[in-house]
């Protein structure tokens, strides 16, 4: 009873609210158009977001807390050369890949070709405040006050140098070299696409070199500078490829990422207008008919420029707050799209069912009373979810930042549907009330005057007079649209046919099986190309270092940060047994086999490990860089103490780098925790990868509990408790499918795939929504028969969503960006899942399953209780119509 009384009264509200919005529709017309004006004049305030490690990186993670903690004992931008990182090294820098289109790089010709470069690029000049700034005036400097340079370049100059003098050149060894001064050195992300030679040959070819210049930016203006250097280093690596076509050249530096980043937002302008116009086009046919006064074409218009509207006001207030825009924004409108389509559509459906010799208030009432109700259900949902998903507990910046835009969007969605299009919606009205052509606002003439006119005139004034009609029945007048006959004369009776059924439920199977499989191979999307345009720079050198330097990790710090029985030969072996499987560039095995090359014992006192440590091996020539690895302090009794040490380890790397980084990263944390000697691990690409799984889904599954706990709680407000519960299977199995598809597709676990399935929620809703409450509502009928009535309602208003919706996303498939391909095929997935399900599955499983039907008994004595009817004959100024009125 209750449920009954809540429903009804909200009903009731909203017939009224419908009545105040077409008392007053030039104020409500007005006003919207005003406010997205001013709001838009704010657009002088954009800003971009350039710190792509804030949007895309977890901001809560174990890994920048240890980031802080090494950054205390062995500053980050000093020794960014030793921790090697694919595309997120700090600071400055310019890199260059560098492959031989034949032979190999280390032939001779090749070789001084790429010292050339390397000459060129030390050379590039950049003008500022008078003074001419190189690369050694920029450049990261070691503890000589040189110039910290890539070791191959050494190697280079050995081989370029052997061969000068008619030396034999010495073998080089892969991935850890000794250099010419007897220091070790690691090549591996420096020497690519490697054919090693067997015994003392070393390599015996490569296919790729890999040169990093490493800058430092201690002061705004050296920021200045080292920014613009990194534009002419660019210019003058393509100037350089141009000269020498035997080498190609993939560059990349600190701003590639984000520059290619926001790039999508310029090469998506065009397709997204075009997108808008198909759109539009689109909506304008889906609401004309034969009918030149009951076609509404300027509605589908309307439609479109109130979600225009919405979007233009919600990106005033964005950026009145001081917003600054990324590239995920581009997904805001589509969500506002698919929103307010539904929306207008179900408003123009519910207008055609209305009486037409009802004054105008009262079909926009009843329309209000009809439409507003689930809509505004479906807005708050919207709301929950991108609340839920704008909240602090979102570890991602820009999935909080999308969610939070796009709750105020579809907030400011729903108030300009209700005002703006429910005011267009009352001049429409009056227009048709007073039999006027929809188009040119031409009084149509009556029929027998109508046929006194040439015939191109009667085809445009062609109308549906009401003193013509001989039958009586809902959607007479509309039969003649396309969708409206083909929904009632065709489909609802196909699709519950007792034959076609079986078929339906059986594609339903296939349906599941292949999301079930799709869902088995679900995988997180942390690479950072994932949001990049794809023309761009950051994609060539992906793609380059994918193929060529996939063999090993980046390079891993090992920190002891604290002081431990270096010592002690129980401690040794621990420590050789951590490090044990990798490729190490490490102080401690470098002075063990000093010592054992000395023919001491490694089991030293205190005082004695310490002090050949820093009086005998750290003076050595070939191990002095090692120097930078270790913290010594002063005890109290005057001896040194080693209080933290780090040492560098590279793994043994597959094709699925990332995913065995994480691995590796999990399992070294995991021994850290157990192990005796306190150690932590970093890279800088481990910010990106850390938590980054749980972080993404963390929102999505948040919002989707939230959806579920507000399904469940608001099923007092539901004609019946069943309708919840549909609206929640349908949810499930549309977001079953959407993860199994969209793997399926090669679409990845990410930040943008995230925030569509958190649409994915509250599109299934707006789809499913109106058509189980009309079926639930029915009474006195068969499954059957609720079946079609709920189809020829709500189906058609369905299907001009989805046709509009899919029309508008189609443009983004042209786009050269991975951030559009995911949300092209994260939302067409969205459309197409949810459309087969609201218009096949559950059309289908409602003629068999709850909630019942059952045949209310045929009332006795019918004839006489039955009230007496009066007909009223009524003369207004167009027409005389036969009201039927109950007494």
């Amino acid at each position: 009873m209750l449920r009954q009384v809540l429903h009804e009264g909200l009903r009731t509200s909203f017939h009224k609210l419908g009545h105040f919005v077409a008392n007053h529709p030039v104020f409500f017309a007005s006003a919207p158009v005003l406010i997205s004006i001013l709001l838009g004049a704010s657009f002088s305030r954009y800003r971009i977001e350039e710190n792509v490690e804030y949007l895309l990186a977890p901001k809560h993670s174990l890994a920048k807390i240890e980031g802080n903690l090494v950054d205390s004992l062995f500053p980050v931008n000093r020794s960014k050369h030793t921790l090697y990182s694919d595309l997120q090294t700090p600071g400055r820098y310019g890199r260059v890949i560098v492959t031989s289109r034949r032979g190999s790089v280390l032939d001779p010709h090749h070789v001084n070709s790429v010292l050339k470069l390397h000459n060129t690029i030390t050379q590039i000049q950049v003008p500022m405040l008078g003074f001419n700034y190189t690369f050694a005036h920029l450049c990261l400097l070691d503890d000589s006050k040189s110039c910290i340079v890539d070791d191959i370049l050494r190697v280079l100059e050995e081989m370029r140098s052997a061969r000068a003098s008619n030396r034999s050149v010495p073998p080089l060894r892969y991935p850890i070299t000794k250099l010419k001064d007897g220091r070790e050195a690691y090549i591996g992300h420096q020497l690519g696409g490697v054919l090693a030679g067997g015994g003392r040959d070393g390599v015996r070819s490569a296919r790729a070199l890999q040169l990093t210049y490493y800058l430092q930016a201690a002061s705004p203006l050296n920021e200045v500078v080292a920014a613009t250097w990194e534009l002419l280093f660019c210019k003058e690596l393509e100037n350089f490829g141009k000269a020498h076509p035997e080498l190609s050249l993939y560059p990349f530096t600190s701003s590639s990422l984000q520059r290619d980043f926001q790039r999508t937002s310029r090469v998506s302008e065009r397709p997204l207008l075009f997108s808008l116009a198909v759109c539009l086009s689109l909506a304008m046919l889906c609401c004309s008919m034969r009918d030149c006064v009951r076609t509404k074409p300027w509605l589908g218009l309307l439609a479109l420029v109130t979600v225009s509207l919405a979007t233009l006001t919600s990106a005033g207030i964005f950026n009145l707050t001081g917003g600054k825009y990324n590239s995920t924004y581009l997904g805001i409108p589509f969500v506002m799209l698919g929103h307010g389509l539904f929306g207008t559509f179900e408003m123009l459906s519910s207008w055609r069912r209305t009486r037409e010799d009802q004054h105008v208030k009262e079909r926009v009432a009843a329309v209000f009373s009809d439409c507003m109700l689930p809509f505004t259900a479906s807005t708050a949902l919207h709301v929950v979810t991108f609340g839920i998903g704008a909240s602090p507990f979102t570890n991602i910046e820009a999935v909080r930042l999308f969610c939070r835009n796009a709750c105020i969007s579809v907030l400011f969605n729903y108030l300009y549907i209700l005002t703006f299009y429910g005011s267009n919606l009352v001049f429409a009205g009056y227009l048709e009330n007073n039999y006027r052509h929809s188009l040119f606002c031409r009084r149509v003439p009556k029929p027998e005057l109508l046929q006194q006119k040439p015939a191109w005139y009667r085809f445009l004034m062609y109308t549906h007079y009401n003193e013509e009609a001989t039958e009586a029945g809902p959607l007479r007048a509309y039969e003649s649209h396309l969708l409206v006959a083909f929904m009632k004369r065709y489909y609802c009776d196909w699709i519950t046919n007792t034959y076609v059924k079986p078929f339906v439920v059986l594609f339903y199977l296939v349906y599941v099986s292949f999301a079930l499989m799709g869902y088995l191979q679900v995988s997180e999307g942390s690479d950072l190309s994932n949001v990049v345009a794809t023309e761009t720079s950051t994609i060539a050198y992906t793609r380059a270092q994918q193929r060529y330097f996939s063999s090993y990790s980046p390079v891993i710090g090992f920190y002891i940060y604290e002081s431990i029985e270096y010592w002690n030969m129980s401690v040794q072996e621990d420590l050789l047994e951590y490090t044990k499987g990798f490729e190490r560039i490490s102080w401690f095995e470098s002075y063990l086999n000093y010592l054992h090359g000395l023919n001491i014992t490694t089991s030293l006192s205190r005082s004695n490990f310490t002090e050949r440590l820093r009086s005998g091996f750290l003076r050595q020539p070939r191990y002095v860089h090692f120097s930078d690895d270790i913290i010594f302090a002063k005890r109290a009794d005057g001896e040194f103490d080693v209080v933290a040490s780090r040492m560098f380890l590279v793994a043994k790397t597959t094709e699925n780098k990332r995913e065995e980084m994480s691995i590796l990263l999990d399992t070294l944390r995991k021994l850290s925790l157990t192990s005796r000697v306190k150690f932590i691990i970093f890279n800088p690409s481990f910010v990106y990868m850390d938590r980054y799984a749980s972080s993404v889904g963390a929102p999505l599954k948040n919002s989707c509990i939230a959806a579920l706990f507000l399904l469940f709680f608001s099923t007092f407000l539901a004609a019946d408790p069943l309708v919840n519960a549909w609206l929640t299977v349908t949810v499930a199995s549309v977001e079953f499918g959407l993860v199994g598809f969209m793997t399926l597709w090669r679409v990845e676990l990410d930040c943008v795939s995230v925030l569509c399935l958190i649409y994915g929620v509250n599109y299934a809703v707006d789809s499913s929504a109106p058509l189980v409450s009309a079926f639930a509502l029915g009474r006195e009928s068969t499954r059957t028969r609720w079946v079609k009535l709920a189809l020829e309602r709500h189906g058609v208003p369905a299907l001009q969503s989805y046709l509009c919706y899919g029309a508008a996303l189609l443009p983004l498939a042209a786009v050269p960006s991975n951030l559009t391909r995911t949300l092209f095929r994260c939302l067409f997935l969205t459309a197409i899942i949810t459309a087969f399900h609201c218009l096949a599955i559950l059309p289908v499983l409602l003629t068999f399953l709850p909630p019942s039907k059952k045949k209310r008994r045929e009332r006795k004595n019918a004839a006489e209780n039955r009230e007496e009817i009066e007909c009223v004959e009524m003369v207004d100024s167009t027409r005389v119509v036969d009201q039927i009125t109950t007494v």
